[in-house]
Protein backbone atom coordinates (compact mmCIF):
# COMPACT_ATOMS: atom_id res chain seq x y z
CA UNK A 1 0.00 0.00 0.00
CA UNK A 2 1.52 3.34 -1.08
CA UNK A 3 1.29 6.67 0.74
CA UNK A 4 -1.67 7.93 -1.29
CA UNK A 5 -3.67 4.80 -0.49
CA UNK A 6 -2.75 5.10 3.20
CA UNK A 7 -4.09 8.65 3.24
CA UNK A 8 -7.16 7.99 1.08
CA UNK A 9 -8.48 4.80 2.69
CA UNK A 10 -9.81 6.34 5.95
CA UNK A 11 -11.42 9.16 3.95
CA UNK A 12 -13.71 6.64 2.34
CA UNK A 13 -15.67 6.40 5.60
CA UNK A 14 -18.00 9.20 6.63
CA UNK A 15 -17.31 8.69 10.33
CA UNK A 16 -13.58 9.15 9.72
CA UNK A 17 -14.14 12.38 7.79
CA UNK A 18 -16.25 13.72 10.65
CA UNK A 19 -13.66 12.60 13.19
CA UNK A 20 -10.92 14.41 11.28
CA UNK A 21 -13.05 17.56 10.97
CA UNK A 22 -13.88 17.67 14.69
CA UNK A 23 -10.26 16.93 15.59
CA UNK A 24 -8.92 19.79 13.47
CA UNK A 25 -11.53 22.27 14.76
CA UNK A 26 -10.95 21.30 18.40
CA UNK A 27 -7.15 21.20 18.01
CA UNK A 28 -6.95 24.64 16.38
CA UNK A 29 -9.33 26.28 18.85
CA UNK A 30 -7.67 24.75 21.92
CA UNK A 31 -4.22 25.63 20.59
CA UNK A 32 -5.06 29.30 20.03
CA UNK A 33 -6.54 29.62 23.53
CA UNK A 34 -3.67 27.65 25.07
CA UNK A 35 -1.21 30.38 24.07
CA UNK A 36 -2.87 32.75 26.54
CA UNK A 37 -3.39 30.07 29.18
CA UNK A 38 0.33 29.24 29.16
CA UNK A 39 1.38 32.89 29.40
CA UNK A 40 -1.08 33.77 32.17
CA UNK A 41 -0.33 30.60 34.10
CA UNK A 42 -3.86 29.24 33.92
CA UNK A 43 -3.00 25.61 33.26
CA UNK A 44 -4.75 24.49 36.44
CA UNK A 45 -7.73 26.70 35.62
CA UNK A 46 -8.01 24.97 32.26
CA UNK A 47 -7.97 21.64 34.06
CA UNK A 48 -10.68 22.84 36.45
CA UNK A 49 -13.08 24.14 33.82
CA UNK A 50 -12.65 21.16 31.51
CA UNK A 51 -13.47 18.71 34.32
CA UNK A 52 -16.21 20.81 35.89
CA UNK A 53 -18.39 20.61 32.77
CA UNK A 54 -19.05 16.89 33.35
CA UNK A 55 -22.16 17.22 35.57
CA UNK A 56 -23.55 19.84 33.20
CA UNK A 57 -23.34 17.42 30.28
CA UNK A 58 -24.99 14.61 32.25
CA UNK A 59 -27.79 16.88 33.52
CA UNK A 60 -28.34 18.13 29.98
CA UNK A 61 -28.80 14.52 28.88
CA UNK A 62 -31.25 13.85 31.75
CA UNK A 63 -33.43 16.86 30.87
CA UNK A 64 -33.11 16.49 27.11
CA UNK A 65 -31.20 19.73 26.64
CA UNK A 66 -28.20 20.25 24.33
CA UNK A 67 -24.97 18.96 25.86
CA UNK A 68 -23.25 22.23 25.03
CA UNK A 69 -25.71 24.23 27.10
CA UNK A 70 -25.15 22.16 30.23
CA UNK A 71 -21.40 22.19 29.77
CA UNK A 72 -21.18 25.95 29.33
CA UNK A 73 -23.42 26.60 32.36
CA UNK A 74 -21.30 24.41 34.62
CA UNK A 75 -18.05 25.74 33.18
CA UNK A 76 -19.10 29.28 34.06
CA UNK A 77 -20.43 28.07 37.43
CA UNK A 78 -17.03 26.57 38.22
CA UNK A 79 -15.31 29.85 37.41
CA UNK A 80 -17.76 31.77 39.62
CA UNK A 81 -17.35 29.34 42.51
CA UNK A 82 -13.55 29.48 42.30
CA UNK A 83 -13.58 33.28 42.29
CA UNK A 84 -16.09 33.46 45.13
CA UNK A 85 -14.20 31.00 47.31
CA UNK A 86 -10.92 32.80 46.68
CA UNK A 87 -12.33 36.26 47.39
CA UNK A 88 -14.38 35.43 50.48
CA UNK A 89 -12.04 33.15 52.41
CA UNK A 90 -8.38 32.60 53.26
CA UNK A 91 -8.22 29.78 50.72
CA UNK A 92 -5.76 30.56 47.93
CA UNK A 93 -6.65 30.27 44.27
CA UNK A 94 -4.88 26.98 43.59
CA UNK A 95 -6.65 25.35 46.54
CA UNK A 96 -10.00 26.86 45.48
CA UNK A 97 -9.51 25.44 41.98
CA UNK A 98 -8.73 22.01 43.37
CA UNK A 99 -11.75 22.00 45.67
CA UNK A 100 -14.25 23.16 43.05
CA UNK A 101 -13.17 21.07 40.10
CA UNK A 102 -12.73 17.82 42.02
CA UNK A 103 -16.13 18.24 43.72
CA UNK A 104 -17.94 19.01 40.47
CA UNK A 105 -16.13 16.22 38.64
CA UNK A 106 -17.08 13.76 41.38
CA UNK A 107 -20.68 15.00 41.14
CA UNK A 108 -20.59 14.22 37.44
CA UNK A 109 -19.27 10.71 38.06
CA UNK A 110 -22.05 10.08 40.57
CA UNK A 111 -24.66 11.30 38.09
CA UNK A 112 -23.29 8.96 35.42
CA UNK A 113 -23.41 6.01 37.81
CA UNK A 114 -27.06 6.55 38.79
CA UNK A 115 -28.50 7.70 35.45
CA UNK A 116 -30.26 5.02 33.41
CA UNK A 117 -29.19 5.51 29.81
CA UNK A 118 -29.30 3.79 26.47
CA UNK A 119 -26.19 5.80 25.65
CA UNK A 120 -22.72 5.07 26.96
CA UNK A 121 -22.16 8.19 29.05
CA UNK A 122 -18.56 7.12 29.57
CA UNK A 123 -17.97 8.63 26.14
CA UNK A 124 -18.22 12.00 27.90
CA UNK A 125 -15.15 11.03 29.92
CA UNK A 126 -13.04 9.52 27.16
CA UNK A 127 -14.44 11.02 23.98
CA UNK A 128 -16.15 9.36 21.03
CA UNK A 129 -14.59 10.77 17.90
CA UNK A 130 -15.68 7.90 15.70
CA UNK A 131 -19.29 8.32 16.86
CA UNK A 132 -19.59 12.02 16.00
CA UNK A 133 -22.88 12.69 14.19
CA UNK A 134 -23.61 15.36 11.61
CA UNK A 135 -25.46 17.35 14.30
CA UNK A 136 -22.45 17.09 16.62
CA UNK A 137 -20.18 18.34 13.86
CA UNK A 138 -22.37 21.37 13.18
CA UNK A 139 -22.52 22.13 16.91
CA UNK A 140 -18.73 21.95 17.19
CA UNK A 141 -18.35 24.11 14.08
CA UNK A 142 -20.77 26.77 15.38
CA UNK A 143 -19.28 26.97 18.89
CA UNK A 144 -15.76 26.85 17.49
CA UNK A 145 -16.46 29.64 15.00
CA UNK A 146 -17.97 31.96 17.64
CA UNK A 147 -15.12 31.34 20.08
CA UNK A 148 -12.43 31.71 17.42
CA UNK A 149 -13.86 35.00 16.12
CA UNK A 150 -13.95 36.48 19.64
CA UNK A 151 -10.37 35.34 20.30
CA UNK A 152 -9.17 36.93 17.06
CA UNK A 153 -11.10 40.20 17.50
CA UNK A 154 -10.01 40.66 21.14
CA UNK A 155 -6.51 39.20 20.82
CA UNK A 156 -4.77 42.49 21.60
CA UNK A 157 -6.77 42.95 24.81
CA UNK A 158 -6.14 39.35 25.88
CA UNK A 159 -2.43 39.66 25.09
CA UNK A 160 -2.02 42.86 27.10
CA UNK A 161 -3.95 41.26 29.97
CA UNK A 162 -1.64 38.23 29.84
CA UNK A 163 1.56 40.29 29.90
CA UNK A 164 0.60 43.24 32.11
CA UNK A 165 -2.91 43.56 33.58
CA UNK A 166 -1.83 46.67 35.50
CA UNK A 167 -0.93 48.44 32.25
CA UNK A 168 -4.22 47.27 30.73
CA UNK A 169 -6.07 48.91 33.61
CA UNK A 170 -4.05 52.12 33.13
CA UNK A 171 -5.22 52.21 29.50
CA UNK A 172 -8.84 52.15 30.61
CA UNK A 173 -9.49 48.43 30.23
CA UNK A 174 -11.20 46.29 32.84
CA UNK A 175 -8.85 43.40 33.64
CA UNK A 176 -11.52 41.53 35.62
CA UNK A 177 -13.92 41.69 32.69
CA UNK A 178 -11.22 40.59 30.24
CA UNK A 179 -10.35 37.68 32.52
CA UNK A 180 -14.03 36.73 32.83
CA UNK A 181 -14.47 36.76 29.04
CA UNK A 182 -11.37 34.62 28.62
CA UNK A 183 -12.69 32.13 31.18
CA UNK A 184 -16.05 32.05 29.38
CA UNK A 185 -14.24 31.24 26.14
CA UNK A 186 -12.35 28.54 28.02
CA UNK A 187 -15.68 26.95 28.98
CA UNK A 188 -16.90 27.04 25.38
CA UNK A 189 -13.63 25.62 24.11
CA UNK A 190 -13.88 22.79 26.61
CA UNK A 191 -17.26 21.90 25.13
CA UNK A 192 -15.78 21.74 21.63
CA UNK A 193 -12.82 19.62 22.72
CA UNK A 194 -15.06 17.37 24.81
CA UNK A 195 -16.56 16.02 21.57
CA UNK A 196 -13.09 14.98 20.48
CA UNK A 197 -11.18 13.61 23.45
CA UNK A 198 -13.60 13.65 26.37
CA UNK A 199 -13.48 15.48 29.68
CA UNK A 200 -10.36 13.77 31.02
CA UNK A 201 -8.04 14.65 28.12
CA UNK A 202 -9.38 18.12 27.31
CA UNK A 203 -6.79 19.78 29.54
CA UNK A 204 -3.99 18.25 27.44
CA UNK A 205 -5.31 19.90 24.28
CA UNK A 206 -5.62 23.18 26.18
CA UNK A 207 -2.03 23.19 27.43
CA UNK A 208 0.31 21.13 25.23
CA UNK A 209 0.05 23.18 21.99
CA UNK A 210 0.75 26.50 23.70
CA UNK A 211 3.64 25.02 25.69
CA UNK A 212 5.09 23.51 22.50
CA UNK A 213 4.91 26.79 20.61
CA UNK A 214 6.38 28.63 23.62
CA UNK A 215 9.55 26.54 23.27
CA UNK A 216 9.83 27.43 19.59
CA UNK A 217 9.55 31.22 19.65
CA UNK A 218 9.81 34.28 21.89
CA UNK A 219 7.21 36.21 19.87
CA UNK A 220 3.57 35.83 20.84
CA UNK A 221 2.33 36.50 17.31
CA UNK A 222 4.28 33.51 16.06
CA UNK A 223 2.97 31.40 18.94
CA UNK A 224 -0.56 32.03 17.67
CA UNK A 225 0.50 30.56 14.32
CA UNK A 226 2.75 27.73 15.46
CA UNK A 227 0.42 26.34 18.14
CA UNK A 228 -2.67 25.68 15.97
CA UNK A 229 -0.58 24.45 13.04
CA UNK A 230 1.29 21.95 15.21
CA UNK A 231 -1.89 20.90 17.06
CA UNK A 232 -3.84 20.31 13.86
CA UNK A 233 -0.97 18.32 12.33
CA UNK A 234 -0.59 16.19 15.45
CA UNK A 235 -4.36 15.70 15.63
CA UNK A 236 -4.59 14.46 12.05
CA UNK A 237 -1.63 12.16 12.61
CA UNK A 238 -3.25 10.81 15.78
CA UNK A 239 -6.53 10.02 14.00
CA UNK A 240 -4.73 8.21 11.17
CA UNK A 241 -2.51 6.20 13.52
CA UNK A 242 -5.51 5.22 15.64
CA UNK A 243 -7.29 4.01 12.49
CA UNK A 244 -4.47 1.69 11.44
CA UNK A 245 -3.64 0.50 14.97
CA UNK A 246 -7.28 0.19 16.03
CA UNK A 247 -6.47 2.25 19.12
CA UNK A 248 -8.32 4.92 21.13
CA UNK A 249 -8.73 7.86 18.77
CA UNK A 250 -8.92 10.63 21.39
CA UNK A 251 -6.05 9.10 23.34
CA UNK A 252 -3.91 8.85 20.21
CA UNK A 253 -4.59 12.49 19.30
CA UNK A 254 -3.34 13.65 22.71
CA UNK A 255 -0.43 11.20 22.61
CA UNK A 256 0.63 12.62 19.24
CA UNK A 257 0.62 16.13 20.71
CA UNK A 258 2.64 14.89 23.69
CA UNK A 259 5.22 13.24 21.41
CA UNK A 260 5.48 16.43 19.39
CA UNK A 261 6.10 18.41 22.58
CA UNK A 262 8.83 15.95 23.56
CA UNK A 263 10.55 16.37 20.18
CA UNK A 264 10.42 20.16 20.47
CA UNK A 265 11.64 19.98 24.07
CA UNK A 266 14.65 17.98 22.91
CA UNK A 267 15.43 19.50 19.51
CA UNK A 268 14.11 23.08 19.51
CA UNK A 269 16.83 25.31 17.94
CA UNK A 270 16.91 27.72 20.89
CA UNK A 271 15.30 26.02 23.89
CA UNK A 272 15.87 22.33 23.12
CA UNK A 273 18.06 20.28 25.44
CA UNK A 274 20.20 19.05 22.55
CA UNK A 275 20.83 22.58 21.27
CA UNK A 276 21.68 23.77 24.78
CA UNK A 277 24.11 20.86 25.23
CA UNK A 278 25.79 21.62 21.90
CA UNK A 279 26.19 25.30 22.78
CA UNK A 280 27.54 24.39 26.22
CA UNK A 281 30.14 22.07 24.71
CA UNK A 282 31.08 24.74 22.18
CA UNK A 283 31.62 27.29 24.97
CA UNK A 284 33.69 24.80 26.94
CA UNK A 285 35.90 24.15 23.93
CA UNK A 286 36.25 27.89 23.28
CA UNK A 287 37.27 28.47 26.91
CA UNK A 288 39.75 25.57 26.78
CA UNK A 289 41.25 26.93 23.55
CA UNK A 290 42.01 30.32 25.17
CA UNK A 291 43.93 28.79 28.06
Amino acid sequence: MNLIELIAEPLGYTFMVRALAVTVIAAVLCAVLSCWLVLIGWSLMGDAVSHAVLPGVVLAYIFGAPFALGAIVFGLLAVALIGGLRDTSRVKEDAAIGIVFTTLFAFGLVLISVTPSHLDLNHILFGNLLGVSAADLWQVLALGAVTFVILVLKRKDFTLYAFDPTHAHALGMNPRLIGAVLLGLLAMTSVVALQAVGVILVVAMLIIPGATAYLLTDRFGRMLVYAPALAAGAGIMGVYVSYYLDASTGGMVVLAQGVLFLLVYLFSPQQGLVAKAVRFRARQKAIAATR
